[in-house]
């Protein structure tokens, strides 16, 4: 029996001749992995969240005053301005009513409530977002508090969901819109490939990348890389998986050989 014939076992898309077994092997297989790192790229976002966004927002809520709102589009600030709510690795909140630049964090994003819109600082530059209108929101301790208490659970679970959801959607459409190429030089180099396994081996490919980007995450809220060399590590974690997905290639099987034809001129038996 040759290769296209029979499922070939594939359980690591951390080489590629790893990714390249997923062309031939059973698409449940393809589909158990992919779900396995996206469980773990899910993970390590729950995990920065949990450890490095999610207190420093308790801080900051603890550190608010007992009144205050947004209301028609203006914050009503009943404390001292400006003033330094939280401030983590990360992230910082801040209230300065006029903008006027006394509080200069060492957090890689600032957030800055103003009195008419809200400011974020962070590596390339700043943003303004007005307050909505027509709408009251709390901006106090005394209501905010039980509401990230009661919300805060959720909130994580939500995050760990869509990230997973998320890379699974991204990586069927991506190998969707590569499978075409795949195969396409794959039958110039005499691989043993059709739509599907190009689909397949495009799929898997895309795992390494995903892998790389989920320990980068945990390498910044470790403090082991910056938000700089973050960003180099989200650039590589593309490149990465057009790299498997062409290296890869080399390590699918040939197309096999036909068998010999037997001499006409030879009488049978």
């Amino acid at each position: 029996m040759n290769a296209a014939g029979k499922s070939t076992f594939a359980w690591e898309p951390f080489t590629p001749r790893g990714v390249a077994a997923f062309a031939h092997a059973r698409l449940g297989r393809l589909l158990l992995v992919q779900i396995v790192v996206a469980l773990i790229a899910a993970a390590s976002v729950t995990w920065f969240l949990d450890d490095n966004v999610f207190p420093v927002i308790k801080a900051a809520i603890q550190n608010l005053p007992a009144a205050g709102e947004i209301r028609s589009a203006k914050l009503d600030w009943r404390g001292d301005s400006p003033k330094l709510l939280a401030e983590g690795r990360f992230l910082a909140f801040d209230v300065d009513l006029n903008h006027d630049g006394k509080i200069n964090s060492t957090a890689d994003v600032q957030i800055e409530f103003g009195t008419e819109e809200i400011w974020s600082f962070a590596l390339l530059g700043y943003a303004e977002f007005p307050y909505p209108s027509g709408q009251i929101i709390s901006f106090n301790r005394t209501e905010l508090e039980p509401l990230w208490g009661a919300w805060r659970s959720t909130i994580l679970f939500v995050a760990a969901m869509a990230t997973a959801i998320g890379l699974l959607a991204s990586w069927w459409l991506l190998a969707t819109i590569y499978f075409l190429p795949v195969w396409l030089l794959g039958f110039f180099v005499d691989r043993d490939l059709n739509f599907r396994r190009s689909w397949k081996l495009s799929g898997a490919a895309l795992l390494p990348g995903a892998l790389l980007m989920a320990a980068g995450i945990l390498l910044y809220d470790f403090g082991a890389v910056d938000l700089v060399q973050t960003g180099f590590i989200f650039g590589a974690h593309l490149v990465l998986g057009w790299i498997y997905l062409f290296v890869s290639l080399l390590f699918v099987p040939g197309i096999p050989a036909a068998p010999p034809k037997g001499n006409p001129f030879v009488p049978r038996n």
